[in-house]
């Protein structure tokens, strides 16, 4: 501990030398002694101490020593005395002892100094503290020997601690230091252990402080007073002790900061070339051979999956030394920035062997990742798209039983968006596969510094096999959805055949009740009947094409059933119905022509019986033959017979041709005509009578004829009118048969 270089008796103020001086200007040594016993060795070695601080020059001025015996015994004094003539004899010049003011006897000590002046070698005086001031000024003096000198013992014993241990500590850290830079120098590599006991910053800060307080006024500053104040000479030698001591550390101290700079710089060049051969040996090492042994892409999505799972662990023990990488580039980098030549190719070197193994290395990984990322989705579209030619294929495995056109067209639909599908994921199978395929090919693996090529062939051979058992498998399925496509197309047919057949028989059906319904009139005359039976002609015309038709479409049914070997599909009822409706059309439109023929016979005898005996022309009346009026009634008679008649189809169901009333408004109008030519033939028959008798009764016959011609042409009006409106209802229902006609025929024909 530095407080040991420093007796302990100097702490307990056994003795000190003040700042001040006597008129010789030499030091003033204090030696205070008290009522206890006074250890003559440890007063001693404080003196030793003392007189071993000032200079050569400061010594050879004399001391003047003040030894304060005013609270000590004289046997005391007196040895102090005799032991400064063995401790510093030559230095003393004068020895003041300052005594009591009321103990020892005057004569004996006086006697005794006196006595023993030539063999000590200084002059020895007793004096009283009051007196000191003729042998050294008051201002050289402290305040217990009324001098004004301010004066702190302990303060300088703790700067001269400071002092001490400064000097010890910055001597060693000097020594250490020279021999730590010296070994720098030297040809024997230097030992990178050997360190400075001692922090040098610490002994700098330590050693500043204390110039700081040496280069003051005084050590603790007084405190006003205005006395005059020079520092002892202990302080001036130790301010530019401890400035050389500070220039040395400093010189040596940066000069160490170097050697540490070198070493630190060496210490970590080592540790990157350590660390660089460790990153570049493994990645050339383990690492390849990790990447060498994993070249497969596997047969499933499963397999592949396992494989990126076995990358990443790859690439999970890679990334530890890409970090390790990219500390070391750090490092290089900063090293390179601090520009020292000698190292600036060698780091640039490492820098780049290390970047050339890693960005090769990390290129490799993302190869190895881009082809597993490639496989996994290859193997993915394989499985979607075989699992959609399952489902296509379990479609056209199916019965197909669909119940009309409409779900047939759905399922056709349906097939070929499937159809679609698949040929655009084996689109996209292919170029995946593509892909992977020239992935592969540009791979290599690097294996202690070469470039080895990777056998690929196998997984190349499991690439096309998959794309062309995916190529077979949809071929087969693109035949069997021809297949199924044709034969659906077939059913639409026979369901639209079927549809159209059962649509004829509907038409005939109501063609039929058309004519049964709205058929009904005979005509007014014999022309108007003509045009009624052209009419019927058309109208059978079209009901024959509609027939025609729909035995076509029953046909081609039967066609198309032995076509799809529909065992359990046929006519149906749709031929019976067809049939049957025919034959009660037959049967009924024969009906018609035989009334309208007997109307039209009917007509034109009556018409013939009116025109030759009608006066209206202006010629005389000719005779009309009696089988002419007979003929009128006889079929007359027959056509109202006729009329109440029902139509007995071939099942003998009964139909009649309209309403009663129409039957009757009918059968009325044939008995108005037959009695408008009963009446004429009366009229004719009564005029011959006339002739004979109308000298007798000129007057009566002529006002009788006159009233029967106003009754009959009264009532004759009354039927004209009615038989006018029941014309031009038949003449209408006529037209619209027609034109219900002309457009059922345009229909069949544009279905045809």
């Amino acid at each position: 501990h530095p407080e040991a270089e420093l007796p302990p008796s100097l702490q307990l103020s056994l003795a000190f030398t003040r700042r001040g001086k006597d008129r010789r200007s030499g030091l003033i040594l204090t030696i205070p002694l008290c009522t206890e016993q006074t250890s003559m060795e440890e007063l001693s070695s404080t003196l030793d101490y003392l007189l071993g601080i000032p200079s050569d020059k400061c010594k050879a001025r004399g001391f003047t020593v003040i030894v304060d015996g005013r609270k000590s015994q004289w046997n005391i004094v007196k040895t102090v005395v005799l032991m400064l003539q063995n401790v510093i004899p030559a230095e003393v010049s004068l020895v003041c002892v300052v005594k009591p003011d009321e103990f020892w006897d005057k004569k004996v000590t006086h006697f005794c100094f006196w006595k023993e002046k030539d063999r000590l070698g200084f002059e020895v005086i007793l004096v009283s503290a009051n007196k000191l001031t003729r042998y050294i000024e008051p201002c050289q003096l402290t305040d217990e020997f009324g001098g004004s000198l301010v004066y702190d013992h302990i303060d300088w014993v703790n700067k001269r601690l400071v002092f001490e241990k400064f000097t010890k500590e910055s001597s060693s850290l000097l020594d250490e230091l020279v021999v730590i830079n010296d070994s720098e120098k030297s040809s024997q590599p230097p030992d990178c252990n050997f360190l400075p006991s001692l922090d040098p910053e610490t002994v700098l800060q330590t050693g500043h402080e204390l110039l700081s307080e040496l280069q003051q006024r005084r050590f603790n500053g007084a405190e006003g007073g205005g006395v005059a104040w020079s520092p002892m000479d202990d302080e001036l030698l130790a301010q530019p002790q401890v400035m050389k001591l500070l220039d040395s550390l400093r010189e040596q101290y940066t000069k160490y900061q170097e050697v540490c700079r070198q070493r630190s710089k060496r210490s970590q060049l080592e540790d990157i070339q350590t660390k660089v051969m460790q990153v570049v040996n493994w990645l050339e090492g383990p690492g390849t051979e990790q990447l060498r042994t994993q070249w497969g892409i596997g047969d499933s999505i499963r397999a592949s999956q396992a494989l990126q799972q076995k990358h990443e662990e790859i690439e999970s023990q890679h990334s530890e030394w890409f970090a390790v990488y990219v500390e070391l580039n750090q490092q290089i980098a900063a090293l390179l920035s601090a520009g020292d030549e000698e190292d600036l190719v060698e780091l640039k070197g490492l820098q780049q062997q290390l970047s050339d193994v890693c960005y090769r290395q990390a290129s490799q990984l993302e190869s190895r990742q881009n082809v597993l990322q490639s496989a996994h989705e290859f193997h993915g579209t394989a499985q979607d798209l075989s699992q959609q030619l399952d489902g296509l294929l379990g479609m056209l495995c199916a019965d197909v039983a669909p119940a009309d056109g409409a779900a047939i067209q759905q399922t056709l639909k349906h097939l070929e968006e499937k159809l679609k599908s698949v040929d655009g994921a084996l689109v996209g199978l292919r170029e995946k596969g593509q892909v992977l395929m020239d992935q592969m090919s540009n791979q290599t693996s690097w294996s202690y510094g070469k470039d080895v090529p990777i056998d690929n062939k196998d997984n190349v051979d499991h690439i096309q096999g998959v794309m062309e058992d995916m190529q077979l498998r949809k071929q087969r399925c693109e035949d069997m959805v021809d297949v199924r496509r044709l034969k659906m197309l077939q059913m639409v047919q026979l369901f639209k055949c079927e549809e159209d057949a059962s649509q004829a028989v509907e038409w005939l059906g109501e063609l039929l009740d058309a004519l049964l319904k709205t058929h009904i009139r005979l005509g007014d005359d014999s022309q108007e009947t003509k045009v009624l039976l052209e009419k019927h002609k058309k109208f059978v015309d079209v009901a024959q094409s509609t027939y025609d038709y729909g035995r076509q479409l029953l046909q081609a049914t039967v066609v198309l059933c032995q076509s799809l070997r529909c065992s359990t599909r046929s006519s149906g009822d749709t031929l019976p119905r067809l049939n049957r409706v025919w034959k009660q059309f037959t049967v009924t439109t024969e009906e018609r022509v035989h009334r309208l023929e007997m109307a039209c016979c009917f007509h034109t005898a009556a018409e013939k019986v009116l025109v030759q005996a009608s006066p209206d022309q202006g010629d005389l009346p000719v005779e009309v033959e009696q089988e002419t009026y007979e003929e009128v009634e006889t079929v007359g008679k027959a056509l109202l017979d006729r009329l109440t008649v029902p139509v007995i189809f071939p099942d003998g169901s009964e139909q009649y041709f309209g309403s009663p009333g129409d039957m009757a408004s009918s059968a009325e109008h044939i008995r108005d005509k037959m009695k408008l030519v009963e009446d004429r033939k009366l009229t004719l028959h009564e005029e011959d009578e006339e002739d004979e008798d109308i000298e007798q009764l000129p007057y009566q016959q002529l006002q009788y004829e006159q009233i029967h011609d106003q009754v009959e042409e009264l009532h004759n009006d009354e039927e004209l009118q009615d038989d006018q409106e029941l014309h031009d209802e038949e003449l209408q229902d006529v037209d619209n048969e027609l034109q219900d006609g002309e457009e059922l025929e345009l229909e069949n024909e544009t279905d045809t």
